[in-house]
């Protein structure tokens, strides 16, 4: 059953790979033993890795299995105005409508699944450390996780199951074979955050770990504005990874701002002040969960066009 499920979801674009929920320890000791070790920024634990829950939920504690899957998922390209100048300015793999993507994903395997009499819920583990584990992904040398077909542009999901699982390929955490010998993506990072020395990113000095932070929270004052090259997230190393080859050019088109919207979102004008315009296509496009990080991640894209202005 778990082979027949693997090569079921995958006519859906979806690649999964089904464990032992006894690996739930194994789970737990390797975040531990990581935050044990100081090798996990305090602050990057607390923001991403503390919510994690290690042991199946009330609605279905006889679970048997970890079901790790992932979807494909593109770039979104926005455009704004300002001062005359469109421009455009991405935003990774992962960040919008991942509401719609994690459902389908939940409604494709609860469909295979149910007609064995099988169930599945969310699981809140380690979702990069799980597709690695089960061999359903491998990290990059920036700690992104990469698979076969989609580059790093996938979302990740976790689930537990009741399905059995008495053997699976579980492995330790594993790096790409290509990045042995490769250090694009080191020579990429302006910020120096992937160590030639250490397996663990450098989180603290990760554009993505600023640009995700509170709106209310500046920039390091050694972060330079033309390192940003998105809304929120970072492209420098996915970008010229030689594993994205397939996948780098995979954009699709967002909306467009106005050089007057544009003016509102970078000055921080509540939402219920905003036109029923800008809110609707703020709404519809998925891009209100970012809403209190606009001010700040935005400017910088308006500071680089007006020095190129002057």
């Amino acid at each position: 059953m778990r082979e027949k499920l693997i090569q079921a979801v995958e006519a859906f674009g979806i690649k999964t790979q089904v464990v032992s929920v006894q690996h739930l320890d194994d789970l737990r000791q390797t975040i531990e033993g990581l935050l044990k070790e100081e090798l996990l920024d305090e602050g990057f634990y607390m923001k991403y890795l503390a919510g994690f829950v290690f042991e199946p939920p009330e609605e279905l504690r006889e679970a048997r299995s970890l079901i790790a899957a992932a979807l494909p998922d593109p770039q979104i390209r926005l455009h704004f105005n300002w001062k005359g100048v469109r421009f455009p300015v991405l935003v990774p793999p992962t960040y919008l409508h991942w509401r719609e993507r994690d459902t389908k994903v939940e409604e494709v395997l609860s469909d295979s699944l149910r007609s064995k009499g099988y169930r599945i819920t969310q699981a809140k583990v380690p979702k990069k450390l799980l597709a690695v584990c089960s061999g359903l992904a491998a990290y990059g040398k920036n700690n992104i996780t990469y698979i076969e077909g989609m580059g790093s542009f996938h979302r990740l999901a976790a689930y537990y199951s009741d399905l059995e699982c008495d053997q699976d390929n579980w492995r330790e955490p594993v790096q790409m074979d290509r990045c042995t010998d490769c250090i694009i993506c080191r020579q990429a990072c302006p910020t120096g955050a992937i160590a030639p020395d250490r397996f663990l990113l450098n989180a603290e000095k990760c554009i993505t770990f600023w640009n995700e932070k509170s709106g209310e929270i500046p920039f390091p004052d050694w972060m330079e504005a033309s390192w940003h090259n998105s809304l929120v997230g970072c492209m420098h190393c996915q970008s010229v990874c030689p594993a994205n080859r397939q996948v780098r050019d995979w954009i699709e088109e967002g909306v467009e701002f106005s050089e007057e919207q544009t003016d509102l979102l970078t000055r921080g004008v509540p939402k219920d002040e905003l036109p029923a315009e800008l809110l609707e296509k703020l709404d519809q496009s998925d891009l209100l969960e970012w809403f209190d990080l606009w001010p700040r991640n935005l400017q910088v894209h308006l500071d680089r066009v007006e020095s190129h202005l002057l």
